[in-house]
């Protein structure tokens, strides 16, 4: 071996000694140290060696051949090194060689007279240490002690798991009193700087693909009061109320909105409001408390201490009457415990929206699947809050019972996009009284104008006279117990088709559509105005006046209508209810207030604005930040991403079954895998079963790191939710979210795996082939993770994610160089393999383990040695990839981590 100038490498050689061509004894050099020297007339190459173990053979000269001298006892038990052996080379060709060792130098000098044993070497040869002579190859030993000890730590680490998962989700959590110093003003400072604000909205319209959704909504909202927003399905609830709310839309938005008479940034206006939607988004492992604290820490101001934080949690639980369930799980239907029921879980999610004490609460249906005791119970607490606390409360509602109607203070009717009533409810009954279209005695006002707007596309017809004297006499609705809707004119349907016989020849789901007409046609059909019903209208007479309806009943009812009672009369041909309501109300003195009311206010804050211009925002011209009265800045990434790891780790170990059924497996398997190849042979079955180890090592982990595809899935609406209010950045709910998942999922069950495996297959038995093992199968479970991670942030649909998943592991197996030849492979289509990380991983762990191995094949009572190199090679592996392979793995698990990042912040926004 030729090295460089001064150049050292470590090596291991051996010394054999022969007397007559024939060896007598040999000598093993370990720690070896080789360096060269090139001069102008001797090239000089040196070997310093640490450790020397000589041995004699039998029965040979200089061991005791025919009484000769025996140096066994000598070379066992003296030689032990240092020892040298150097070599110079002259321009003459001589080889002038010596081996140097203290103790074998005294015996040459005894016996010879030279100083140590003097070679003259002609020629060299570098042989593989199987082909040393003397060398026997040695019989692998399996340490069954370390085996057994090793089972036992993996399989005592996953009980101290499951123990403490177990103490830590049954423990109690009680949170006593929060103490806070008496000079403590934050909470006080908080609440001082919220500023009651009127939200006023103008010609409000909205448009997606082309297709007009709402059109021209006006009203106002006014602090200390609750406006409801109600409407047939369909009608643009939902839409409207994410429009006032400044939600992102996908479609166009138009209109004028103003916060106490000023534009105000969307910034600065989503400071000051807050959103409760419709589902509730709670994580089910949290109790109450937690719940609302997280969004309390993670949205009140940075320099709000932890204490007053607290403090401010505790009020709001008492505000909204959930400060008994503060330490109950949220629960879910799917769960383990149903935990709390509906109506606390809609008021926790208020809680966590009033925390931050938004001037504005808006809440999409937040009587939706409750029961009328609840739903009760949570507008009550809207109203409370309302009243007490000078909030402006908006939320949509369906079909409300009477008690609930009665706490309205405003009203949004909508029909098709388009209002029909937008000002104070009190005036909305005497309204449509006034404009023909009375609510008969004993209906729940809400429902009545919610079945009318769903009615409202009908061609607007008067009915006739002998209803209209009927309705002369008709009150105020009545909100107490509702009629049967069917026997709402003078003779009921019953009664009408009492007479009837029993061969009637009219089919008997005629009879029923044409009672369902009946009922339509008199609750919904408009009615023609007497003087007493003008005169007795609540709306007076200067509302009145602003709308004269012409309708043209037409008294003429063909011959084959007038056969049926039942049908309804002809329609009139002056338009569709809906164009009436809304052309009605535009032109009545309700809507002329709220137009004269925004004017003013408008006015009026010009006029303020216009003395102190010190409030403008730099967004725009007419965009003023004071008019929302406050602004604060929020925690850090750091604390963020501290409050969001514990929130994870909470519901991690309040719901272990994944994480335990990891390790359950990777222990299991191992054990399995371990006794079906235990003690591994260095033959060529042996190399077969290495394959096979390995190929179902990745094959395992590749395919358990499916379930990377439910870490966002699972979440997916709570962080779209909670990014829209402002939770915190997206980079620190990633960042925690991931690490929760990598190392108690992806890092500890291959460490398990790996730990019991190696040992009882006989793999390599030293520590640096161990590590890179290890490391391999780590790298590789990160890069598969990953990619899952990828497909389930991209894949909104689950089932959709599992099939990409299994396709992209399946593809990426294919070329993992087990199945498909590197040879064999057309050349088109080599260059799929540099985007396989099963080959990365299979090449590294096989050229880790056969690289340096000398396979047996036997054949014919013949030993045939064969290097593993050369083996490694007829497959198409390359010998020196392995850390290449490793770099490629870690290259692969950091870039789809990005991508997956990058994917959730672009692609993960919550769009209406």
């Amino acid at each position: 071996m030729i090295a460089p100038q001064g150049a050292e490498q470590i090596l291991i050689h051996n010394l054999a000694v022969w007397v007559d061509s024939i060896e007598s004894f040999y000598c093993h050099l370990s720690d070896c140290k080789s360096s060269a020297e090139f001069g102008e007339v001797t090239n000089t190459t040196s070997y310093k060696c640490d450790k020397i173990r000589c041995s004699c053979i039998p029965e040979r000269m200089l061991c005791g051949k025919d009484g000769s001298i025996d140096l066994t006892d000598f070379l066992d038990q003296a030689i032990r090194g240092p020892g040298g052996f150097e070599c110079g080379q002259t321009n003459g060709g001589a080889h002038d060689c010596a081996f140097e060792e203290p103790e074998m130098d005294k015996l040459i000098r005894s016996l010879i007279g030279d100083s140590s044993i003097l070679l003259d070497c002609r020629s060299g040869e570098c042989l593989h240490e199987t082909q040393v002579p003397g060398y026997t190859r040695p019989v692998k030993q399996i340490n069954t002690p370390l085996i057994a000890g090793v089972i036992a730590i993996c399989a005592l680490f996953v009980v101290g798991i499951i123990i403490a998962t177990w103490i830590l989700s049954r423990r109690k959590l009680r949170y006593g009193a929060v103490r806070l110093d008496d000079s403590d003003d934050e909470a006080t400072k908080l609440m001082a700087e919220h500023k009651p604000a009127t939200l006023y909205f103008e010609n409000v319209s909205y448009q997606l693909n082309g297709r007009t959704i709402l059109s021209g909504i006006q009203g106002i909202c006014h602090p200390g009061e609750v406006t409801a927003i109600m409407g047939a399905s369909g009608a643009g609830k939902t839409t409207f109320l994410d429009i006032m709310a400044r939600k992102n839309k996908r479609g166009s938005v138009e209109g004028e909105f103003l916060v106490n008479g000023e534009k105000v940034s969307s910034s600065e206006y989503k400071k000051v409001v807050g959103f409760v939607d419709q589902e509730d988004t709670m994580l089910p492992t949290l109790t109450v408390h937690e719940t609302i604290l997280n969004s309390a820490l993670l949205r009140l101001p940075r320099d709000m201490s932890r204490a007053v934080k607290e403090q401010r949690v505790l009020e709001v639980e008492k505000e909204l009457g959930i400060h008994h369930i503060r330490d109950s799980l949220i629960g879910s239907e799917e769960g383990k415990g149903r935990g709390i029921s509906g109506g606390e879980k809609r008021r926790v999610g208020i809680a966590c929206e009033l925390v931050t004490s938004p001037s504005i609460l808006f809440l999409d249906e937040p009587t939706s699947g409750l029961d009328a005791f609840n739903a009760y119970n949570v507008i009550e607490c809207l109203v409370t809050l309302a009243k007490n606390y000078q909030r402006t409360v908006i939320f949509t509602i369906h079909q409300p019972r009477s008690n609930i109607v009665a706490l309205f203070d405003q009203l949004v009717l909508l029909a098709q996009g388009k209002a029909v009533f937008s000002g104070p409810f009190a005036q909305c009954q005497s309204y449509f009284d006034s404009i023909g279209y009375e609510c008969p005695p004993g209906f729940n006002i809400a429902d009545y104008l919610v079945d009318l707007t769903m009615h409202a596309g009908r061609r607007a017809c008067a009915d006739d006279g002998n209803i209209v004297a009927d309705r002369s006499s008709v009150g105020p609705s009545s909100t107490k117990a509702v009629k049967s809707i069917a026997s709402i004119s003078g003779n009921s349907i019953g009664d009408e088709s009492a007479g009837e016989t029993s061969t009637s020849s009219r089919p008997r789901n005629f009879r029923t559509d044409s009672i369902r007409l009946r009922q339509e046609r008199e609750l919904f059909t408009r009615r023609r105005q007497t003087a007493d019903t003008a005169a007795s209208s609540d709306v007076g007479a200067e509302d009145a006046g602003n709308f004269k309806l012409q309708v043209n009943p037409s008294n003429a009812i063909p011959s084959q209508l007038g056969e049926d009672p039942h049908d309804l009369p002809p329609a009139a041909m002056s338009g569709t209810d809906l164009d009436l309501m809304t052309y009605a109300f535009t032109q009545s003195g309700i809507a002329e207030n709220v137009r004269r009311e925004i004017q003013q206010a408008a006015a009026a804050a010009a006029e303020v604005n216009s003395s102190n211009s010190n409030g403008y925002s730099p967004d725009g011209p007419n965009i003023n930040v004071g008019a929302v009265g406050r602004g604060f800045t929020r925690i850090g990434y750091w604390s963020q991403f501290l409050i969001l790891s514990q929130r994870t780790w909470k519901n991690l170990y309040r719901d272990p079954m994944l994480m335990l059924t990891h390790y359950a497996i990777a222990i299991i398997l191992a054990v399995f895998s371990g006794y079906l190849f235990y003690g591994l042979t260095d033959d060529i079955a042996g190399f077969q079963n290495r394959l096979g180890l390995f190929f179902f090592l990745l094959a395992l982990f590749g395919f358990s790191t499916l379930t990377s595809l439910n870490v966002f899935s699972a979440e997916r609406l709570l962080f779209l939710r909670e990014r829209a209010n402002g939770y915190y950045a997206p980079i620190t709910y990633f960042t925690a979210k991931v690490l929760f998942d990598i190392i108690p999922l992806r890092i500890i069950p291959p460490i398990l795996m790996g730990s019991i495996i190696y040992p009882m297959t006989g793999l390599v038995p030293d520590s640096a082939h161990f590590f890179r093992f290890m490391l391999v199968l780590v790298l590789f479970n990160l890069a598969a993770a990953s990619i899952c991670l990828l497909v389930g942030i991209l894949c909104k649909n689950g089932g959709v994610a599992n099939l990409i998943g299994s396709l992209v592991m399946l593809f990426s197996l294919l070329f993992a160089g087990f199945l498909l030849n590197h040879d064999a492979t057309p050349a088109s289509a080599l260059w799929l393999q540099t985007l396989s990380i099963f080959h990365y991983g299979f090449e590294s762990l096989i050229v880790n383990e056969v690289v340096e191995l000398t396979l047996i094949d036997k054949q014919y009572g013949l030993d045939i040695t064969v290097p593993g190199a050369a083996i490694l090679s007829s497959f198409g592996f390359d010998n020196g990839a392995l850390w290449a392979d490793i770099r490629n793995l870690g290259i692969f698990a950091l870039t789809f981590i990005f991508l997956a990042y990058m994917a959730m912040h672009f692609l993960l926004v919550e769009r209406r």
